[in-house]
C-alpha cells in the first residue's frame, strides 16, 4: 500500500505541472486572435486532466489514511496474538501445575499408606512380641515343676509296685494276721486300695503328659527362638493354635454349644517358613471364626438348632505348594466386605471388639513375607473358607514373588 501511494503521488505531481502549463498557455487566447483554431477540446482536456489529478490526490490521501488504519490494526492484531500466546502459555503452565499437584497428591497418599502399613507392622510386631514373651514365660514357669512331677512319677510307680508286691507276699505267707492288722485292713479297705492305686498312677501319668504337651504347644506358638526361616511341621503350628484357643472352643459363656473341630491333615513335608508368623495367621483366622459363631448364636433364638463347626484341611495341591483350608459354617461374608477385609483397620465387629489388623497382618505375612496366596471363599449365609497356599521353600519363591492372588474353587468336602 505504501509503494502504491508513492507511485500515485509521483504521477500526480507531473499531472499538476502539466495542467498549470496548459492553463497558462490558453489564458492568452483572448489577446491573440486565432480564428482558425478551435480551443474547446483543449479546455476540456485541461479539465479532465485536473479532475484526474484531483482524483489521484484524493486516492492518495485515502490510501494514506487507510494505510495508517491498517498499520494500527496490524499492531493490534500482533498484540492480540502475543496476548493469546501468553494466555496459552499460562494455561499450559496451569495444567502442568495441576498435573504436578495431582502427582504430588498421589505420592503423598502412597506415602501415607506406606506409613500406615509401617505403623501397623510395628504395632503388631510389638503386640506379638509381648504375647510371645508372656506365653514363653508362662511355659517356662510351668515346665520346671511339670518336669519335676513327670520325672518323679516313674520312680513313684516303681516304689508303689514294690510295696504292692510286698503286701501280696505278706498276705500269701500270713493269711491270718493279728486282730490289729485285720482291723487296719478293713478300715482302709485294702482290696479297693490295691485295685485303685495303679489306676491313680496312670491318671497322674496322663495328666503330667498333658501338661508337658501344653508346655510344648505354648513354646511352639511363641517361637521366640525361631525368628529366621526354618523347616517346621505345619500341623504342629495348627495344633498349638487350637490349644491356645481351646478355652474359647470348648468353654463359652451363655451356654453356647461347644465348637466341633475337625482336622483333616494330609501327609505334608516340612515347610521352610517363619513358624511364629504363620502361627499368628492361624490364630487370627480361627479367632475370627469363633467371634462369628458368638455373634451368630446371639442372634439365634434356638441355639440348639445350630452346631458351630471348624474344619481344617491340609493338602499338597501342586508341586512345591502346601494348601491349608480353614472352614467355618458361620454367617459368611458378602462380596462387598470381601473386597475390604484385608484393608488395615477395617472391621465388621462392634466397637471395642476388633481393631481391623488381624487379616491385614495375615495377608502381609502370607503374601509378602512367604510369597504365598491368601484367598477368602465365602457367600452370605454359606460359611467361609480361608485358603492359605504356601511354597515349601519360601526363600526361593519370595525372590520371584508376584503379588497376585488366584481364585481357587474349594473342595467338595469344604463346601
Amino acid at each position: 500500500m505504501r509503494i502504491g501511494s508513492a507511485i500515485l503521488m509521483g504521477a500526480a505531481i507531473p499531472s499538476m505541472h502539466y495542467t498549470g502549463m496548459m492553463a497558462t498557455h490558453f489564458s492568452v487566447i483572448e489577446s491573440v486572435e486565432f480564428s482558425a483554431v478551435d480551443t474547446t477540446a483543449t479546455y476540456w482536456m485541461a479539465v479532465i486532466i485536473g479532475l484526474f489529478t484531483l482524483l489521484l490526490l484524493g486516492w492518495t490521501l485515502l490510501t494514506s489514511f487507510f494505510n495508517e488504519q491498517l498499520s494500527v490494526q496490524l499492531v493490534k492484531t500482533a498484540d492480540l496474538k502475543e496476548n493469546e500466546e501468553r494466555l496459552k502459555q499460562a494455561l499450559q503452565n496451569q495444567e502442568a501445575l495441576a498435573t504436578l499437584a495431582e502427582s504430588r497428591s498421589e505420592e503423598l497418599e502412597i506415602a501415607m499408606l506406606a506409613l500406615q502399613k509401617a505403623q501397623l507392622q510395628f504395632l503388631q510386631a510389638e503386640k506379638m512380641s509381648s504375647l510371645g514373651q508372656i506365653v514363653a514365660g508362662v511355659a517356662h514357669e510351668i515346665n520346671n515343676p511339670a518336669n519335676f512331677i513327670y520325672g518323679n512319677l516313674f520312680h513313684t510307680e516303681i516304689y508303689l509296685r514294690q510295696l504292692l508286691e510286698l503286701i501280696n507276699t505278706y498276705q500269701q505267707h500270713y493269711p491270718t494276721p493279728v486282730l490289729a492288722v485285720q482291723a487296719q485292713v478293713e478300715s482302709i479297705d485294702l482290696p479297693f486300695l490295691l485295685e485303685d492305686l495303679p489306676k491313680l498312677l496312670n491318671s497322674m501319668q496322663t495328666g503330667a503328659e498333658r501338661i508337658k504337651y501344653i508346655v510344648e504347644s505354648l513354646r511352639n506358638f511363641s517361637r521366640l527362638d525361631e525368628a529366621q526361616l526354618k523347616a517346621v511341621d505345619i500341623h504342629e503350628g495348627l495344633n498349638s493354635t487350637l490349644l491356645i484357643l481351646q478355652n474359647r472352643i470348648s468353654y463359652a459363656p451363655n451356654n453356647r454349644p461347644e465348637i466341633i473341630v475337625i482336622k483333616e491333615y494330609g501327609n505334608l513335608p516340612l515347610v521352610n517358613c517363619y513358624p511364629g508368623q504363620l502361627n499368628q495367621v492361624f490364630f487370627n483366622i480361627i479367632a475370627n471364626a469363633i467371634d462369628v459363631f458368638e455373634q451368630k448364636l446371639n442372634n439365634i433364638k434356638l441355639q440348639s438348632s445350630f452346631t458351630p463347626l471348624i474344619r481344617i484341611r491340609t493338602t499338597i495341591n501342586q508341586v512345591g505348594w502346601v494348601n491349608i483350608q480353614i472352614f467355618d459354617n458361620g454367617s459368611g461374608i458378602s462380596e462387598d466386605v470381601q473386597n475390604k477385609i484385608y484393608d488395615p483397620f477395617f472391621t465388621t465387629k462392634l466397637v471395642g471388639q476388633g481393631t481391623g489388623l488381624g487379616l491385614s497382618i495375615s495377608y502381609q505375612i502370607v503374601v509378602q513375607t512367604h510369597g504365598g496366596r491368601l484367598n477368602c471363599i465365602s457367600a452370605k449365609g454359606q460359611g467361609t473358607t480361608f485358603q492359605i497356599e504356601l511354597p515349601i521353600d519360601t526363600l526361593i519363591h519370595t525372590s520371584c514373588f508376584l503379588g497376585k492372588q488366584s481364585q481357587v474353587v474349594p473342595d467338595e468336602a469344604i463346601e
